[in-house]
């Protein structure tokens, strides 16, 4: 893959023109995760998810080891195109057969967060790792 930058606005734009992958939203309990995860956590759990799922030369049950739901990245992978190495080589022109090298697993990961941050919108009305730790221990200082 000779380009690995983020065009965000431009696969944005191709991914709107499939009917499949434009249908994908964040359910409320996706955008409490993320707010009460962070954006550090999700990225990390992105990148262990594509080390693990899609970086492989021959990942196990390619083409069906991505979850439609139960983590917003999976949800993400649907939606971006980054669920199979199949997706992958149509639409990013990553080809399979062969590892994903780091700077490829970067730009899967920035295709996700790129999404979520998207698709989540204002997270302000969730509480947030930090506003949970304000809470916690006041409660337990109340007992």
């Amino acid at each position: 893959m000779d380009e690995v930058l983020l065009n965000w606005p431009e696969l944005r734009a191709r991914l709107a023109q499939s009917r499949f992958r434009s249908r994908f939203r964040l359910s409320e309990s996706d955008r409490a995760l993320i707010a009460r995860e962070g954006w550090e956590t999700i990225a990390g759990h992105s990148r262990k998810i594509v080390r693990e799922r899609l970086a492989p030369a021959a990942p196990r049950n390619d083409g069906r080891q991505t979850p439609m739901r139960g983590h917003p990245v999976f949800v993400a992978q649907h939606a971006t195109a980054t669920c199979c190495r199949g997706c992958l080589a149509k639409w990013h022109g990553i080809p399979a057969g062969r590892p994903l090298s780091t700077e490829e697993i970067e730009f899967v990961v920035s295709v996700h967060l790129a999404w979520l941050r998207e698709a989540a919108g204002d997270l302000s009305g969730f509480p947030s790792q930090g506003t949970l730790d304000l809470i916690i221990p006041q409660i337990n200082s109340e007992r």
